[in-house]
């Protein structure tokens, strides 16, 4: 059964403002099955996957959109570069806006035809894999997630039965929300599919095994902070080829780099960024941690659930075609950390995360730091934590559930 993506909202309002719209993410996030379900009666599609589509349009890419009717949506648009400056023809041809929609799954391919050929007439949106609000039903307009105070009333009640350690360890892909469809098997092939096709295509690896140690070895660190330095003695690979190998793991949207908040006031704050996977299913699938139980009670369980919090947060921003350059975390040299800190403007709103299910003023202890910063004034702040209610912690800090977000 489809389940309704609130990205679809923010694909609507781009349609309106650029000729061409791109919507990339990574491999089975649900960007096909999304622009089906939202424009299959309104356009034509046509996939890059199709062998004698794919021959045509590398042969003759005039040729291809001769045959074809606008408005179209083109699958997997990065095999055929060749498009992209016959993309750049066809919308040149008229003033309207909204005729071509581009889907993919790498974004280094597609950012360099992007860059070259439709620059000014392309509008670009990042899908992630399915939130914790659309796996409830309670998917809404959607908006950058920004830290306030809620009402009970104003949160769903989380489903009879439901478990959200089930939920993160089973993952956040589409297709798993199958109960039929076995976890382990699924990530199997998906690494495996992903070894073969994206990171062959990205980059020369002539050791295939010693990339998915790579990608243990970062599935071991997401949430902490990113030594590279590590990495590179853990699989003995030098640091150039870590740098090159996170390059490809970014391109294709399976981690997200979130940068420390650098005002350029002195020397006295980190600048080592944080690594977090997108889907914390993955992680559990590359790390071992075969059911949610051990996952759990296991040592990684506070990383895994910083992990998936954050990548909520970071979905919410994807979704809502919002800038996650104003998602950041905050560290300095006597190392108190605050794990996120949401810019709006001058105004930082802090955000810890606990795995807990109550949390006391001692939690945004360091919360306090921000107000160091010439410049910005600290707002409102949140715990994200497993409560079941919201509750206020201070006057300007509420924790609220995971689900609020």
């Amino acid at each position: 059964m489809y389940v309704h993506r609130e990205v679809e909202a923010t694909v609507d309002k781009t349609l309106k403002q650029g000729k061409v719209v791109l919507v990339t993410g990574a491999r089975q996030v649900g960007k096909t099955t999304m622009l089906q379900q939202r424009f299959g009666d309104a356009f034509d599609y046509v996939s890059m996957e199709d062998p004698r589509l794919f021959s045509l349009a590398k042969q003759d890419s005039v040729l291809f959109f001769e045959s074809r009717e606008l408005p179209l949506i083109i699958d997997e648009v990065q095999r055929v570069p060749e498009l992209f400056s016959a993309v750049k023809w066809v919308v040149d041809q008229s003033q309207e806006k909204g005729r071509i929609i581009l889907t993919g799954s790498q974004t280094y391919h597609l950012m360099k035809g992007v860059s070259e050929s439709l620059a000014g007439r392309i509008r670009i949106i990042e899908m992630p894999s399915l939130s914790l609000r659309e796996l409830l039903g309670v998917a809404e307009a959607p908006n950058g997630f920004v830290p306030h105070k809620v009402k009970s009333a104003d949160i769903t009640s989380l489903p009879e039965g439901f478990d959200i350690w089930e939920a993160i360890h089973r993952g956040s892909m589409p297709e798993l929300q199958n109960p039929e469809v076995d976890w382990d098997a699924y990530y199997a092939d998906y690494v495996s599919a992903y070894l073969e096709r994206d990171v062959r295509d990205l980059v020369n690896v002539k050791d295939e095994a010693k990339f998915y140690s790579f990608m243990v070895a970062c599935a071991a660190r997401s949430g902490q902070l990113l030594n590279v330095s590590d990495i590179s003695n853990d699989i003995d690979v030098d640091r150039k080829t870590v740098d090159s190998w996170l390059s490809v793991l970014q391109a294709s949207n399976i981690v997200r780099i979130v940068e420390p908040f650098w005002p350029n006031i002195g020397k006295s704050l980190t600048k080592t960024p944080k690594l977090y996977f997108m889907d914390t299913g993955l992680v559990c699938h590359l790390t071992r941690w075969t059911t949610s139980e051990q996952l759990k009670v296991g040592a990684v369980a506070g990383h895994v659930f910083e992990t998936f919090v954050v990548s909520e947060v970071l979905k919410s921003y994807m979704n809502a075609g919002a800038n996650m350059r104003d998602v950041w975390f905050y560290r300095d040299s006597k190392k108190r950390e605050i794990d996120l800190v949401i810019q709006q403007g001058h105004v930082l709103h802090p955000v810890e995360i606990k795995k807990a299910a109550m949390v006391g003023s001692d939690a945004v202890k360091n919360f306090s730091c921000l107000e160091a910063l010439t410049g910005y004034e600290v707002g409102f702040g949140n715990v994200v934590c497993l409560s079941a209610e919201p509750y206020m912690i201070t006057r300007n800090v509420q924790a609220i559930p995971v689900w609020a977000i």
